[in-house]
């Protein structure tokens, strides 16, 4: 598909297309919007940053542009992941459209979404707890809804919304058409689509849960007291914004604060923060005024950030699928990134999980070592310069032709650092 012209969309939905700088469709769209314009109930497939959103968005503004009544419901996972799909359906819309989209997400004044929903929206975006709430209030109505798009729906099982995702289509009229997207498609997401999609045509783009070409990927063996030393490490040699992902609300925290302490622009994002604080830090990192970013998973969908280069992960993540959904914060629109991970011995089962998934065809002997002795590991990596000790890895990574390193963490820390420290304390 050479443009969106092609497509045959409606004049209105074009213009904004060529303000928004779109020209070519990216392959899951190519597929994807024929088949809901048709009218097709679907199930769609690619990997993260390939353009989900615009797969299903602007075909279902062209349905809703092209009638008086038609109206869409789309759920997401998370509060970031609505607000992105927002700014997505307003900028297809443009400015001068009568037509209106609300946002309904937890964290937010109530009072401020009951006037949106006043004005009438034809388009609905939303987390399940915030539209479920709405519905019990008598403040939103599904009567008209012809379209609903469940995106992430993987993710929404995984934080237990599968229920209220029950209770939200029973306010909803049995024809619509229904649409769901999602990076990866384990086996329970085919047994819901079995619930909720008539006849639909799946497609999938690119193989299922392979990583991004575009990233370079470097694992490093470590124990868990020398995680912020290698941070800090990775933090000194690396240039642009950083996203750092660990496990817990209180990690976020913590490891947010040290690096204030050490000189480092540097904030904290988890599910405990209010969502004025959360969009503040957000504007904060995008705007490039913090570098580094310590987050939980509520980071990995939704956050797209164009001049994000490095993820690192500080803790994996404990669902072997989420790391793809991490790392697919950079390297997207087709720039490249870099993806680093901290394995301790502890998390060996987790990064056997991840390695699973990554290249299931292959064997899978990888178990994280022991620190050993500075010079055992020059001797082993043949390094005379004493910053980087790379292993041979025991095999080649058959994620695309990503690179894959594997190194053990310098047991020794960074002495200027350290210098700086008892510098300033004096």
């Amino acid at each position: 598909m050479e443009n969106f012209e092609n497509l045959g969309l409606c004049k209105a939905l074009n213009t904004s297309l060529n303000k928004m700088g779109f020209k070519k469709p990216t392959p899951i769209q190519a597929q994807a919007i024929p088949l809901i314009i048709e009218g097709r109930d679907l199930l769609g497939s690619a990997s993260t940053g390939t353009g989900k959103t615009g797969a299903f968005a602007i075909p279902v503004i062209d349905k809703i542009i092209s009638t008086d009544d038609e109206c869409a419901l789309i759920i997401t996972p998370t509060r970031e992941l609505a607000k992105q799909v927002v700014s997505v359906v307003r900028d297809l819309l443009g400015q001068s459209s009568q037509i209106k989209a609300s946002c309904l997400i937890g964290g937010e004044a109530i009072s401020k979404q009951l006037s949106q929903l006043k004005r009438k929206p034809r388009i609905i975006i939303g987390t399940p707890g915030r539209i479920y709430d709405h519905l019990e209030r008598g403040s939103l109505g599904l009567k008209n809804v012809n379209h609903l798009v469940l995106d992430e729906t993987d993710r929404m099982l995984d934080m237990g919304f599968g229920i209220q995702i029950d209770q939200i289509l029973k306010f909803m009229p049995q024809e619509k058409q229904t649409l769901m997207f999602s990076a990866t498609f384990p086996k329970n997401i085919i047994t819901l689509s079995k619930k909720y999609l008539k006849n639909p045509e799946r497609i999938s783009v690119d193989k299922e849960n392979t990583l991004s070409k575009n990233i370079k990927h470097e694992i490093i063996n470590t124990d868990n007291s020398k995680k912020y030393e290698l941070l800090i490490e990775q933090l000194e040699k690396r240039e642009g914004s950083i996203l750092v992902f660990a496990k817990t609300k209180h990690s976020t925290e913590k490891i947010a604060k040290n690096l204030k302490k050490d000189g480092i622009k540097a904030g904290a994002l988890n599910g405990d923060l209010r969502q004025s604080k959360r969009d503040k830090i957000m504007r904060s990192f995008r705007e490039k005024k913090i570098r580094v970013l310590i987050a939980t998973d509520i980071a990995s969908r939704g956050l797209d950030v164009p001049h994000l280069k490095h993820v690192i992960n500080y803790d994996l993540p404990q669902v072997a699928e989420d790391y793809i959904h991490r790392i697919g914060r950079t390297a997207r629109a087709g720039e490249s990134g870099e993806a680093i991970c901290f394995v301790s011995p502890s998390e060996g089962h987790l990064w056997l999980n991840i390695d699973m998934l990554m290249n299931p065809n292959a064997k899978h002997q990888y178990a994280p070592r022991k620190n050993t002795s500075s010079r055992s590991r020059r001797r082993k990596a043949g390094s005379s310069n004493g910053k980087s000790f790379s292993d041979k890895p025991k095999r080649k990574s058959n994620a695309g032709s990503s690179k894959k390193t594997i190194r053990s963490s310098d047991a020794k820390p960074k002495k200027r650092f350290y210098a700086a420290k008892k510098k300033s304390k004096k």
